[in-house]
């Protein structure tokens, strides 16, 4: 792995970014623009993805990073939870579910393995230089 010098070129961050567009494009385009608490709720948590990423990347400590990646990994099963009541609500149809729940799975995954990598790392983070 190359070395990562700012979020944005995390692998895992820009599929969050791309979470939380997708999530904001079914917002503006689906009767989930009528429903505020849960259009609300999917927009907080799907911008919470992305931006624990982000946050625990500039703690600059390994350990505090994985915390925040925790918080963000949650926050992708919160997303996919919200997703099956968008579906049952008939806001989103199927395929619009399955690509979205795609995506928030390979986040999840990718976000554990990150995770793991971290833990096993000898560096700790440039806070402890």
């Amino acid at each position: 792995m190359g070395k990562i010098e700012r979020f944005e070129d995390l692998e895992i961050w820009k599929l969050a970014r791309k979470i939380c567009e997708e999530v904001y494009q079914i917002i503006q385009t689906t009767g989930l623009k009528d429903n505020y608490a849960l259009r609300n709720q999917m927009d907080r948590c799907s911008g919470s993805i992305m931006d624990n990423i982000a946050e625990g990347f500039e703690r600059n400590g390994n350990k505090e990073f994985r915390q925040f990646l925790s918080i963000a990994k949650a926050s992708c099963g919160e997303l996919r939870s919200q997703l099956y009541r968008v579906l049952d609500r008939k806001h989103i149809d199927k395929a619009t579910f399955d690509k979205q729940l795609e995506m928030l799975v390979l986040e999840s995954k990718k976000i554990s393995s990150f995770m793991n990598y971290l833990k096993k790392s000898e560096y700790k983070g440039s806070k402890f230089d």
